[in-house]
């Protein structure tokens, strides 16, 4: 067999490209990075069209960790689905069993039956999920600008979040720790005391790493005016979490919505302003989740106090107390519930039959699916080596995007 007939084969089996090379002008070329390269931060493949070192355009190829979430959702009971639920964002597992429980909760009319230990014990495991996920994505984009000591040091850190919350759940990444109607098991005796401990010791570190890393005229320069997302472009594209406050918008769903117990507590939300370069750039996207982890901060030490406090442990306490024993649905009923997840809005559409525990009908809405789509729109007219730095901005996760 020829190279040649190996090479068309090879094509026909592959997804094809969206751009033909008979279209192209004179001096552009198709770079294909991905879909196993370290800057794309999980399997994907982007197609890029340059003219020399300027990017034309650029198309995303997804699919490649394909999980088959909504027909998993839609082939077992919703208390069954919730390890699936953690394999999407497998960053912020926490956040998203937060989301669908709630979610099936509402469609079961027993949101007003959670005891408010549970839900403050809910907020203050999401919150520290979403640090640990928000080290994740300064610590690898400092790597792709180049700057490796913040990497370490983030990675440090959120291995005392990971033990912090294996000490309650028993698992480091994927916890299947918040039930429907509850939580697996309440929080160990200390626990509450060693949490305070961590948040103290973390503080002075957030200030360490604005110094060495956004104040780090290397990282200004690779970042500031770079791949900018107008707050126009960034609403009709769907955008949400950090690429949109980053844009200069305060719209967080946890102050939005006001689900769980969020209304009372008192936390900011972060903006992009400008600060270095313009509004929207990739600089102000990474401050704004620096600046949330300050903030996730203030609300672990909040929840800290209520449950040390008015909400403390009880001999008598079940966390399992609210969980409903069978997970019928009465009526035909639909249903979309969302969230604040570090990426963004998370959402599941929800279509049940009578009487039934299993979804007719299950759909999930990917913060990161919205955030990528628009990348075309802000790299065209960048560099190449931009782009590294454009696409680890987005902060996405593959398992939640391809689903």
């Amino acid at each position: 067999m020829s190279t040649s007939t190996i090479y068309q084969n090879y094509l026909l089996q592959s997804e094809p490209n969206k751009f033909d090379v008979a279209s192209l002008k004179p001096g552009e070329m198709i770079i294909n990075m991905g879909p196993q390269h370290p800057s794309t931060h999980g399997v994907l493949r982007l197609e890029v069209i340059t003219d020399g070192e300027l990017i034309t355009d650029v198309v995303p190829h997804i699919g490649y960790l394909h999980r088959c979430f909504e027909k998993h959702a839609e082939s077992m009971a919703y208390n069954q689905t919730i390890p699936y639920v953690d394999r999407m964002d497998y960053l912020a597992a926490m956040n998203s069993e937060h989301v669908w429980c709630m979610g099936v909760e509402k469609l079961l009319g027993i949101t007003d039956q959670i005891p408010k230990r549970v839900e403050y014990i809910r907020v203050l495991v999401a919150e520290l999920n979403r640090l640990a996920s928000h080290f994740v994505a300064i610590g690898t984009y400092g790597i792709d600008i180049g700057a490796f000591t913040p990497f370490l040091w983030l990675l440090r850190d959120r291995e005392h979040i990971q033990r912090l919350l294996e000490w309650a759940s028993g698992a480091r990444m994927l916890y299947n720790y918040i039930w429907v109607g509850g939580l697996y098991y309440d929080l160990p005796i200390g626990f509450e005391e060693r949490c305070r401990e961590f948040i103290n010791y973390l503080m002075p570190k957030l200030d360490e790493l604005e110094t060495i890393l956004f104040d780090n005229s290397i990282f200004i320069n690779r970042t500031a005016n770079v791949g900018i997302l107008p707050l126009d472009v960034a609403i009709n594209y769907g955008c949400s979490g950090p690429m949109l406050r980053g844009s200069g918008l305060k719209y967080d769903l946890r102050r939005v919505d006001g689900y769980s117990v969020y209304p009372e507590l008192d936390f900011e939300v972060p903006i992009g302003k400008g600060t270095v370069g313009t509004t929207g750039d990739c600089w102000d996207r990474n401050y704004v989740r620096m600046q949330e982890c300050r903030e996730s901060a203030k609300i672990i030490h909040q929840c800290l106090d209520r449950l040390l406090g008015d909400y403390k442990r009880t001999p008598d306490f079940d966390p399992q107390a609210a969980c409903p024993k069978k997970l019928r649905t009465t009526g035909s009923k639909e249903l979309y519930f969302r969230g604040e997840t570090p990426r963004g809005e998370l959402g599941y559409f929800f279509r049940s039959t009578d009487r039934t525990d299993v979804p007719f009908r299950c759909k999930g809405r990917s913060p990161c699916f919205s955030n990528l789509s628009v990348l075309h729109e802000i790299s065209k007219g960048c560099m190449v080596a931009d782009l590294i730095a454009i696409v680890g901005s987005v902060d996405i996760v593959l398992g939640e995007l391809d689903r």
